[in-house]
Formats: C-alpha cells, structure tokens, sequence
C-alpha cells in the first residue's frame, strides 16, 4: 500500500466534506432508501409518521454509509488498482486511512443510537448487523475469494427493507421477509451486468468477480437465472402481502421487461446490452417499490 499517501491533503473545508460523503457511497444509499420507504408504508398499511419515517431514513442512512466508508478503507489498495475507483479519497490522500476508519466507526455509532433511541432496539440491531456483515463478510472475506461475492455479500443490502419493517411494527413477518427475499435476488443481476464493463479492472485488481473469472456464456446464463427466480418471487410477493392489483401489474410488467433485456444479454454477448441491464435494474426495484408502496396506499389506507 505505499503507493496510497496517508497525509491529509490541505485544501477548503467543502473540499474536504466533499470527500467524507464520497466516503458513504451515496447514490447507493439513494436506492436503499427507495426500498425502506415503502417497506414501512406496506408494514404500516399506510403511511407512517413523518418524525418515524424521517428517523428511520437518517439512521439507515448513516448505517450503510458507515459501512461503505469502512469498505474504501479496506479496500484502497485494490482501488488504487481499478480505473472505476483510483480517485477515491482513501486512494488520493483527501482523507487519511485514520480518519476514514475513525469516521466509519463515528457513523455507525451515531446511528445504532438514534434507530435504538428513536424507533426500537430491533431496528438498530438488524441495520448495524448488515453493516457488519457488509464489512466483515463482504468486504474483508468474500469480495477478494469467491466469485460468489456479491450473491452472499448481497444479503446485507437487502436489510434496509427489515430495518424499515422493523421501525415500524417492532417485528419481522413473512411479508418483510419476502421484501428482504425480493432485493437478495434481484443483487447478483444487477451487479454482474455492470460487472462486465469494469471485469479487466476486477482481474487487474484480484477480484474474482463472476464476469471476470466465468465465460460471458456463464454469467450471463447466471443472470437469466436468478432474474426469473426474482420475478417469481415478486408475483408471490403479492398475495402474502395482500397487495392488489397496481402492484401485480406493475410486477408482471417489470419482470418481462427484466427477462427480455437478460435473454437478449444471452444472445447478444455484448457489454453495451449488460449496461442495459444494469440501468433496467435500478428502474426496476425503484418502480417495484413504489408499486408496492402506492397500492397499499389506494387499497388498504
């Protein structure tokens, strides 16, 4: 790691809150939001209190930023490596390895407290185990030794929808779990479709992500798999949920879009069709969620 500078660089102090909110990843954070609202509009079986709603999202939010600043702490050598993260703070010295870890844990301590204080031990307990498992199982295990990285490490991204379950009811049912279900499915397609654009980073870096270390033919018959596992899952999501008709629409509607651009993935062989994929991907959990969210909204408020 002697190539990554370990000194402060000096510069504007919003130079510098600049880098510590790269360090949280936000526009990953931005889609784990999209997903905790309307688990706790579908929980409530209506909408929540604002003061609920906003406390749940500021906590969650800390969380999984927490937790990825603990990630580009440990991983700013194979950063250092790949073009899609050179210019990372960690890597170009913005931010010290001290400090960012030092902030990691900050983070996430700031926001086991509110959730626990706010919404209920339960809520906290299951948001500051995702981040955990994001770090320790993840990040330091899974991510640089098996090519089933992102299908196990997935799980601690589809968490956000218990926490948001959880803040409001005080419990888990079937209807989180299937939420939670839901994301874990829909993680590994998602991710090995944009994994094909950057697979020489992740071999010049040792990162044995599936695209990288499998034939096109591989993964992307991986990605037909487990998108058609998803859509089941979001067609049986329905009746447990008792979510009506602009949710099943909605689901059918997605999930054949969803299979189209993963069989044209699969004949074509093309990492421009992969991008497409990876953009459908994030439309489609966001308008799944807000699917679910909406038809609870009309037929049960």
């Amino acid at each position: 790691m002697n190539s990554i500078p370990v000194a402060l660089k000096t510069g504007s102090g919003f130079k510098t809150v600049r880098a510590y909110v790269v360090l949280m990843k936000p526009r990953i954070i931005e889609l784990l939001l999209t997903t905790t609202l309307p688990a706790m509009v579908v929980a409530q079986r209506g909408l929540p209190s604002i003061s609920r709603v906003l406390i749940t999202l500021l906590g969650g939010t800390l969380s999984a930023g927490g937790a990825n600043a603990a990630n580009m702490w440990f991983d700013r050598d194979i950063d250092a490596l790949m073009k899609r993260t050179k210019q990372r703070p960690l890597v170009t010295g913005e931010i010290s390895p001290t400090a960012g870890l030092s902030f990691a844990i900050l983070v996430e301590l700031i926001s086991f407290i509110i959730l626990w204080k706010y919404d209920n031990l339960l809520t906290a307990s299951l948001s500051l185990a995702a981040a955990a498992f994001y770090f320790f199982v993840y990040t330091m295990w899974l991510k640089r030794s098996s090519s089933q990285n992102i299908v196990i490490g997935g799980a601690a991204g589809a968490v956000p929808v218990l926490v948001g379950w959880a803040a409001v009811q005080n419990d888990i049912t079937l209807s989180g779990v299937m939420m939670f279900l839901i994301i874990f499915l829909w993680t590994p397609p998602h991710f090995w479709a944009l994994a094909f654009r950057y697979k020489e980073d992740y071999s010049n870096a040792g990162v044995p992500m599936l695209p990288s270390v499998a034939s096109f033919e591989q993964t992307s018959r991986s990605i037909l798999i487990y998108t058609v596992i998803l859509v089941i899952a979001t067609l049986v999501m329905g009746p447990i949920a008792h979510l009506g008709v602009i949710y099943d629409v909605t689901a059918i509607a997605l999930g054949a879009g969803f299979i189209y651009y993963a069989l044209k993935l699969r004949s074509s062989h093309s990492p421009k069709v992969a991008m497409r994929v990876f953009s459908y991907s994030i439309t489609y959990l966001t308008v799944l969620f807000l699917a679910m969210g909406i038809d609870t909204l009309v037929f049960h408020h």
